[in-house]
């Protein structure tokens, strides 16, 4: 059997699932988790303020936004993690065999790549930044697939609620 790859799956952007594929996935992943006891992480990634731009400059600037984030977490993801696009303009990666501490050095380097995106609308220079939520299971949690992904969900909004710019990780068995 041929392995799946974000590449096959495309709904509009190079490489990544659609909400229902990356959900779908999420949920096999997950349960492979469970049952043969490795760690999982997940990623939402959220733009900050990607409305605003997108009322000041439209809504292709936003798309190009967007498009930027998705390659630079193609290009610091490896093959074998997952990669979807959410509602409400936000990106999921799955992250399987991964600590608590390998989710952070993955965030801290998309939160570094996309500081450093240059991207310019009617000549101006228009910083991004990224609010990234995180939430793993180690091999031995028992947990709800809800609870994984609502912890990640709930720890981007506390990420954008304190300004943006940054990663914080929660813990899905408090959820």
């Amino acid at each position: 059997m041929a392995e799946l790859s974000s590449a096959q799956f495309q709904d509009g952007e190079p490489g990544l699932f659609s909400l229902s594929q990356i959900m779908h996935l999420m949920r096999i992943e997950f349960g492979r988790a469970q049952r043969y006891h490795y760690p999982l992480a997940v990623l939402v990634i959220g733009v900050d303020r990607l409305g605003y731009l997108r009322d000041l400059y439209g809504y292709e600037s936003k798309e190009a936004v967007l498009d930027e984030v998705a390659r630079l977490l193609q290009a610091e993801s490896r093959t074998c993690d997952f990669l979807g696009r959410l509602a409400d303009d936000r990106l999921m990666a799955v992250v399987p065999h991964t600590p608590v501490e390998g989710l952070k050095v993955l965030a801290e380097r998309l939160l570094k790549g996309v500081r450093a995106i240059q991207f310019e609308s009617d000549g101006k220079r228009i910083p991004i930044a990224v609010s990234i939520g995180g939430a793993s299971m180690s091999d031995a949690q028992t947990l709800f697939f809800d609870q994984l992904v609502g912890a990640a969900e709930r720890a981007l909004e506390e990420a954008a609620s304190a300004g943006g710019d940054r990663y914080l990780h929660r813990d899905p068995a408090q959820f």
